[in-house]
């Protein structure tokens, strides 16, 4: 045979870290790695997005789960300021607005100055709640404030002394009555007169009493006109004087916080509002009014007036760039949310009550999601692109956005928004935000791809070992020794299944470490080994293998049909993957093909009940089209071939049985029986040429355990598509029963070549009449085609 098996050398690749130093004999001998590794194309999106300050330039991660995205994403956040030292970075708080309570202001302060300031207007309130009342309760204020009220009596009691004088000289007295009304009564001598002796009176000295009377009223209301703006007027002057007692205190204790806060203007402008709000709301601090009072102390934390307090919505650490993971992303957690507080049955909110979501405490920074869990949540993508378009973050509560009620509630003002946000995503999601959302890629405008995997060259290898180091020395592990950091670079190999390359799906890796760690400890060890890595490995596999070991049962039973010895015509062992959600693996399937009289067509049973998917459907027509073209080139095919792989009850997909399904078609034209000892994969093309297939190293071990079940005899291998070859990373049994030459690994181009390694004879090669040689498996076949059709 012209195909000679595989060595074993080909079968796996070892790793010798070529890379890394003579000296380095563990992780602990490497620097942890401060790169996101085998990512630079992420990784150079990531810092593209980051130095664009401009609006739209967020952040899709594209990958599956499990590559490590956003611990690698944090990783290098924290590792590298992506702002440098160029972006200024504020504490933000929220404060009464003496002129609309429904409108809170919002002051923006420097990092690390937020709670500085709020403890600052405590100690302040709490020196004024005792000083102003203070201020009141002392002689100075009582002799001022007596002397105004003596004053208002001198001039009240002169505007009335000149009446009363007047309304005596014609017999008429003015007094006040118990209610505090003025009343003029006509006099009989001394004493008023009675309805009886004012009836004695003549008509003439009865109106000239009214006359008298009317004329006095008249004045009097004209008195008590000026007696009530006398009052306004020492009113005004009380008001005055009390608003220059509490300036005196108010002044002196605001006085050095000005100075303080001088360089900010909207702090001093804060500072001379609330001196203003506190001289008209003297009563608050005087407690003139016990409800009112108790309603404005009603505070959640401190005993001070609560339209004084300061709400610090977000305190920035001074300097460190703020990166905020949001896990449970709903409207609340993200926005804030403004809470309601009871006080003796009264439900209020002020803006003491507005409470912070992650993009108040990302502002300035970087903010993470997952894209899944924001678009399952209602109304928070719609509130994001808000926020993104217009730069600026609402506290709106939810129940505004989704009821047409009119409840009153906060209106804050909006806080200036300077965030980026990296959404974590597989493509799936990307591809329907970019099909069904015109805004996305207006506000999303670069995409992180992540890598699967990374090409294994010596420089790599060395690199990954840094990166095992990293999730050893952040998780606390025990550290890997130079065979165990090895054994784990092919197992990432493995996993990637190619020699040439290694899987970036970091969580199987963190897993692997964790449980061999645990292995590692178990067994008192200081350090992690390779038995240790073997270990977990097996547990793993022992821990999801249940379908496997029930299959295998099958064969060791001999419930399911199988030869792995001897020579059948029309039959042959086809191989095919089983795969659960977490585990994949390999067995052997019998694919028979038997022929009758007819028009040439081959009947793939599998699709006639449709248990056939639309992939092997198409294997099946290519492979007919091979046929027709090797023996129908001048006239029909006078045989009807019927396909089907034997005690299959599932469907079956996949082109990767078509290879074995012609030569056994083949097998069953010429009659010539086929190696049972020899299993096949591959999918061909309409030129018979074989095509790479998925799952090669599970198929392989499929069928070496099968053969290890049913008998080995030294004769027993696979073929498998050349272009296949550099997928192989096959267990260590497989690789030394190779090396011992007691099982084998062809590697084909050409279906033909498969053919002469399951006969035995060359298959033939047609000459220039279309004929080809009688001893060649083609020859026979067109032997036997040619006498049916005569």
């Amino acid at each position: 045979m012209s195909v000679k098996p595989l060595s074993s050398d080909k079968l796996y690749r070892a790793s010798e870290l070529q890379g890394l130093p003579e000296d380095c004999k563990s992780t602990k001998n490497l620097t942890p790695i401060d790169e996101i590794v085998g990512q630079e194309r992420a990784q150079q999106a990531v810092e593209f997005a980051m130095s664009i300050k401009e609006k739209g330039y967020n952040i899709y991660a594209i990958g599956r789960n499990g590559l490590g995205k956003r611990t690698m994403m944090l990783r290098y956040l924290k590792r590298h300021d992506p702002n440098g030292s160029g972006h200024t970075l504020y504490d933000w708080c929220y404060v009464a607005n003496f002129d609309e309570t429904r409108r809170p202001k919002v002051l923006k302060l420097p990092a690390g100055t937020g709670n500085t300031f709020k403890k600052d207007i405590e100690k302040l309130m709490t020196r004024l709640v005792k000083a102003l009342p203070l201020a009141f309760d002392n002689e100075m204020y009582y002799s001022r404030s007596e002397k105004l009220k003596n004053q208002l009596t001198q001039k009240q009691e002169s505007a009335l002394i000149t009446l009363t004088n007047e309304a005596k000289e014609h017999s008429v007295s003015l007094s006040v009555t118990t209610t505090g009304e003025y009343q003029l009564v006509a006099l009989n001598g001394e004493e008023p007169h009675t309805e009886e002796t004012f009836a004695l009176l003549s008509e003439e000295e009865q109106q000239a009493y009214e006359d008298t009377i009317n004329d006095l009223e008249r004045k009097l209301r004209g008195i008590v006109r000026q007696l009530t703006e006398l009052e306004e007027d020492f009113s005004d002057k009380i008001q005055k004087l009390n608003e220059e007692v509490a300036l005196d205190v108010v002044a002196h204790f605001i006085k050095t916080l000005k100075e303080n806060y001088k360089s900010l203007p909207e702090v001093k402008a804060y500072l001379k509002a609330m001196q203003a709000d506190i001289l008209d709301n003297l009563d608050i601090f005087l407690e003139e009014s016990e409800e009112q009072v108790a309603l404005a102390y009603a505070a959640l934390d401190k005993k001070m007036p609560r339209r004084y307090q300061v709400n610090v919505l977000v305190n920035q650490p001074e300097h460190k760039f703020p990166i905020v993971v949001e896990e449970n992303p709903n409207y609340h957690s993200i926005f804030g949310y403004v809470e309601n507080a009871t006080y003796k049955g009264t439900v209020f909110t002020d803006f003491s009550l507005i409470r912070p979501g992650s993009l108040h405490r990302a502002n300035g920074g970087v903010l993470l999601m997952d894209a899944v869990k924001v678009l399952e949540r209602p109304y928070v993508w719609d509130g994001l692109k808000r926020a993104l378009r217009a730069r600026k973050l609402n506290v709106s509560s939810l129940e505004k956005e989704v009821t047409l009620s009119g409840t009153i509630s906060l209106d804050p003002e909006d806080i200036p928004l300077n965030v980026k946000i990296i959404l974590f995503g597989d493509y799936q999601t990307y591809q329907l935000l970019q099909h069904y959302d015109p805004e996305f890629s207006e506000l999303f405008r670069v995409t992180a791809d992540f890598e699967d995997e990374m090409n294994r060259t010596e420089e790599s290898e060395a690199q990954y070992a840094q990166f095992i180091s990293s999730i050893v020395n952040d998780n606390g592990m025990l550290h890997c020794d130079r065979k165990a950091i090895a054994r784990i670079v092919e197992y990432s190999s493995r996993q990637a299944d190619d020699q040439n390359k290694l899987s970036l799906h970091s969580a199987d890796i963190a897993n692997l470490l964790r449980e061999t760690n645990y292995v590692a400890k178990s067994s008192k060890a200081t350090m992690i080994r390779a038995n240790h890595v073997e270990q977990a490995l097996q547990s793993q596999e022992k821990r999801v293998s249940r379908l496997k070991d029930h299959v295998m049962q099958t064969f060791t039973n001999g419930t399911t049909l199988i030869d792995t010895q001897g020579t059948v015509a029309g039959q042959i062992n086809g191989l095919s993957v089983i795969s659960t959600s977490d585990y994949q693996f390999g067995a052997p399937n019998r694919i028979t093909a038997t022929t009758a009289y007819g028009e040439g067509e081959v009947f793939d049973i599998e699709r006639n009940v449709k248990l056939g998917g639309s992939i092997h459907s198409k294997g099946v027509m290519i492979l007919s089209a091979y046929l027709a073209s090797t023996f129908g080139k001048t006239s029909k095919i006078p045989l009807t071939t019927h396909l089907t792989f034997e005690q299959s009850y599932g469907g079956v997909d996949g082109d990767s049985a078509s290879m074995a399904e012609l030569c056994a078609i083949v097998s069953a034209f010429s009659q010539l029986p086929l190696r049972q000892d020899v299993a096949i994969t591959g999918s061909m093309n309409q030129f018979g040429e074989a095509q790479p297939i998925g799952g090669v190293n599970q198929k392989v071990e499929g069928f070496f355990d099968v053969c290890t079940i049913k008998g080995r005899k030294p004769t027993q291998g696979v073929i498998i598509p050349q272009s296949n070859v550099h997928n192989l990373m096959l267990r260590k049994d497989i690789v030394e029963a190779v090396e011992k030459g007691e099982f084998h690994i062809w590697a084909i181009g050409h279906v033909t070549e498969a053919v002469e390694i399951l006969t035995g004879i060359t298959a033939g090669t047609v000459t220039e009449e279309g004929i080809y040689p009688t001893e060649s498996v083609f020859g026979k076949a067109q032997l036997k085609l040619n006498a049916l059709r005569r």
